[in-house]
């Protein structure tokens, strides 16, 4: 999802329909506010989420929005689909046709998922660099043991794509359930894992990303915007 930036001469050219020199004469006037304070230069930046105003008419007064969803197996994280409901037909929010999804989880995986109209706060999230940690709840069909922790340290290599995961923690919570934190989002990458241990996973739940937890009182397929502190301090 791409952010929306341009040169505030542009965008006033584009929505009013005028020359830029015309742009120019306005700013000269103090016509022109930008998130309310008076704009001089036409070569001033303006994204998806600025307050554009000319005289007394909004131009542009977009709200960044983000939304923390509990999603149910049986779910795909898409915005359409014609066999399954989608996350989005989960959503009951305003600005819900303007949201995209951070992150997705297959069919048969359920938890938490993230949506947002902020481009490059999604992006930023999803970005190995920033190595955001995602934890998962992960039930197996057979017993677990020692030797998983020290593979899932070590990495697996996948020959398909000819990469090596990067160290994951795996934290044994009993015989055959554990937790998972990954900083990464490779396909199928969990299932696969333990794939290497002939260990069909039966069960799959995001519970957190970065600083943020699944809300233990939101019921499967129930949704919250997110606070402001929850947005910023979600990369620690």
């Amino acid at each position: 999802m791409e952010s929306k930036r341009a040169r505030l001469d542009r965008f006033l050219s584009s929505e009013l329909k005028i020359k830029r020199k015309d742009i120019r004469l306005m700013l000269a006037q103090n016509r022109v506010r930008v998130d309310g304070i008076v704009a001089k230069d036409t070569q001033q930046l303006v994204d998806e989420f600025s307050h554009v105003s000319l005289d007394d008419r909004v131009l542009k007064d977009n709200t960044p929005c983000y939304v923390m969803l509990n999603k149910p197996v049986g779910v795909v994280s898409a915005t359409k689909d014609d066999k399954h409901k989608t996350v989005i037909d989960l959503l009951e929010h305003p600005a819900k046709s303007e949201l995209h999804i951070v992150g997705r989880l297959d069919l048969n995986t359920s938890g938490l998922v993230l949506l947002t109209n902020d481009g490059r706060w999604s992006r930023n999230l999803m970005s190995p660099e920033s190595k955001v940690e995602k934890r998962y709840r992960v039930t197996l069909q057979n017993p677990l043991s020692e030797e998983y922790i020290d593979a899932f340290a070590k990495g697996f290599y996948f020959e398909f794509e000819d990469i090596t995961t990067r160290a994951a923690k795996l934290e044994i919570i009993g015989e055959y359930v554990a937790e998972v934190t990954l900083t990464e989002g490779k396909y199928h990458q969990i299932k696969r894992m333990f794939g290497r241990f002939r260990n069909p996973v039966i069960g799959l739940h995001r519970c957190s990303v970065g600083e943020l937890i699944l809300d233990a009182y939101l019921n499967e397929g129930a949704s919250r915007d997110l606070t402001a502190e929850e947005v910023n301090g979600i990369f620690g």
